[in-house]
Formats: structure tokens, C-alpha cells, sequence
């Protein structure tokens, strides 16, 4: 089954993790609240690109995401964690029910448009905190997130199915949370 697009964006970022300095980061986030409403963006332009992540309200901060197994190792497939990876520490939030979703829709309706082999694919679903995986300021970290996938993708036109060669996608995922930091 393919698995292009939302995979590779969650190997991808583990490669980009390594970029981001803490002790640059660390003194523009803020520091985080004791909990309430949260706001999460990861993005990426490509399979080859890292996502960047983006946390805002009760936690304003910022970094990475990478896929993690539950051993917390990274992984190529992302059908269990992505590891946040800000400034101020860490947590983990489950994404296997979303990768679910993305395959099974994606495998269905890509491309939507034949013409141009090309199309946008989302789902939307829970992605809850990993218990005992937060760091740092988010050692104690509880909650989750309802999060939207979005892919949308260019392939080459010979083919033009789920299976076609990729010549671009924007990878964006999205949505609101709650979370507790006590």
C-alpha cells in the first residue's frame, strides 16, 4: 500500500530535528502555562523537507516532530508517535488511528483530479498525548489534540494513480487542543 506523503514528512523531520539549536530557541519561546487551550501547525513543501512545528496558546512554543516507534525509535513509518521536539522539552502524540484514515482515504480518492494527476486528501481525528512521554517543561504533560491532515499533491501524469511518482506535495497538519502541564 502506498504510503507517500503524510509518511515521509513524519522521517523526514527526524533529519531536520538536528537543526534546531535549543539554546536559540529556548529563549524566544514562552514559558508555558499550567494548561488549558492549545493550538498545534506542522508543515512541510515536500517529502524531502522537514516539518517545522508550531505550538501556541497555553504553550507557546516551537521545533520539530519526527515519527517514533513506542520504544522511541525513529522510524520511516509514523503509524504510532510523532515526537515533538520544541524548545523548552518534548511529548509525543498518537497518530496511529490518523494514519489509518489518511491510507484508507488516500488509496480511494487520489488522485481527484485525473486531468492534472493531482489532489488534496484530509482526515480528521484524535491525536491524544502520549502518557509519561513529555520533557522538560512538558514533563508532566497530559491532554491531546483533534487534528486534521492535509496533503496536497502533484504526480506525473504517465501513471496517474495512489502509485504515481510524486513531483510536489504540501503536507499540513493541524488543529486545536487541551492539555494539563500539572
Amino acid at each position: 500500500m502506498r504510503r507517500k506523503g503524510f509518511v515521509s514528512v513524519l522521517a523526514a523531520v527526524a533529519v531536520a530535528g538536528s537543526a534546531v539549536t535549543a539554546g536559540t530557541v529556548a529563549a524566544a519561546a514562552s514559558t508555558p502555562q499550567a494548561g488549558g487551550k492549545v493550538h498545534l501547525t506542522a508543515y512541510a513543501d515536500s517529502d524531502e523537507a522537514g516539518a517545522t512545528v508550531i505550538v501556541t496558546g497555553v504553550i507557546g512554543d516551537f521545533g520539530e516532530g519526527m515519527s517514533v516507534t513506542g520504544q522511541g525509535v525513529l522510524t520511516a513509518e509514523h503509524n504510532q508517535y510523532m515526537k515533538l521536539a520544541l524548545s523548552q522539552g518534548s511529548f509525543q502524540i498518537g497518530l496511529a488511528s490518523l494514519d489509518k484514515k489518511f491510507i484508507s482515504k488516500f488509496t480511494r480518492v487520489f488522485p481527484t483530479s485525473r486531468k492534472t494527476c493531482s489532489g488534496a486528501v484530509s482526515v480528521t481525528g484524535a491525536a491524544p498525548i502520549r502518557a509519561g512521554s513529555g520533557t522538560g517543561a512538558y514533563r508532566r504533560i497530559t491532554g491531546g489534540f483533534d487534528l486534521t491532515i492535509t496533503v496536497d499533491e502533484v504526480d506525473v501524469k504517465a501513471k496517474c494513480s495512489p502509485d504515481s511518482a510524486l513531483l510536489y506535495e504540501e503536507i499540513v497538519i493541524t488543529g486545536p487542543g487541551t492539555v494539563s502541564l500539572g
